[in-house]
């Protein structure tokens, strides 16, 4: 299967046009067509209906598939191109939103860094597709347990630091004086569902388990990166938000209230593509030595 021809399907599957894709991709739309046609042959079936432009069952599973043949294709590429490249003077991260914190921030160079931030499921495919030097991802995990992170690339994942987790409520809220909460109890409750500012709700519910795992019901859901914004939310009522404690903590017109059952940290880890050639000192070995010690 040829993945140039791949990428060309992938293109017009979601843009629905193969003039829109041939636009994109810089050919002509007769290059399209013919790409297209000639995957088909290689198949022996038909991938999409022309009118309208869509995949037919046989193209929607292939689709399925492509997303992660083509990125394990480009993290090869990636990983290969490291070995002909010249040591970089420079540094990109890439981070989600709450991998950045203290600990993190203090270990960056103080020159030649740029950081990205991204959503916490692209930061691994920015690291394995060679788009920044390295990576810095946040999940929930048990204690000293390794997050889990998708199978795109040879990654070595370091973790890096470990904050225990609260659930931020109204101050007026009733379970607001409590000691401590389980997440049982919470699985009924109004939460904030911010995938990329919080913990996502998906997370939630996959760790707590049993029939009670299907609740968390969202009352708002934000779209946003800033986790200043997710905990005013929380404070003006609009649900509840999981979030590492040293975040919660000191919101003003919230309370932060320990997680205590299930046992679960946030943990944030470090990543690299694994087995890269050996580097003179420069600013990724520096960032690395600095983020470990």
């Amino acid at each position: 299967m040829d993945p140039h021809l791949l990428r060309t399907y992938v293109t017009v599957v979601r843009l629905a046009s193969f003039s829109a894709a041939a636009r994109e991709l810089g050919y002509t739309q007769s290059a399209v067509s013919q790409h297209v046609a000639a995957l088909e042959a290689d198949l022996g079936l038909p991938l999409l209906t022309r009118r309208p432009v869509a995949p037919t069952p046989a193209g929607e599973r292939l689709t399925e598939h492509a997303g992660a043949l083509l990125l394990r294709l480009d993290a090869a590429r990636a990983d290969l191109d490291r070995f002909a490249a010249a040591p970089r003077a420079t540094l990109t991260v890439a981070a989600s939103p709450l991998a950045l914190h203290p600990r993190t921030l203090a270990a960056l160079p103080a020159t030649g860094v740029t950081l990205r931030g991204l959503p916490r499921e692209r930061v691994p495919v920015a690291v394995a597709t060679g788009e920044v030097d390295a990576g810095l991802v946040d999940g929930v995990a048990a204690p000293s347990d390794p997050l889990r992170l998708p199978d795109i690339a040879p990654l070595a994942a370091s973790g890096v630091a470990e904050e225990p987790l609260a659930v931020l409520l109204p101050a007026a809220h009733p379970l607001a004086g409590r000691a401590g909460l389980r997440l049982d109890d919470l699985a009924d409750a109004r939460w904030l569902d911010a995938p990329a500012a919080g913990i996502p709700l998906e997370q939630l519910r996959a760790v707590h388990g049993g029939p009670a795992g299907r609740g968390f019901r969202t009352a708002l859901r934000y779209e946003g990166t800033d986790t200043r914004t997710l905990t005013a939310l929380a404070a003006a009522g609009h649900g509840l938000a999981l979030l590492p404690l040293p975040v919660a903590a000191g919101t003003p017109g919230a309370t932060a209230v320990p997680l205590t059952e299930p046992r679960l940290v946030h943990r944030t880890e470090l990543l690299l593509l694994a087995g890269a050639p050996d580097e003179p000192p420069g600013p990724l070995p520096e960032f690395t030595r600095r983020l470990m010690s």
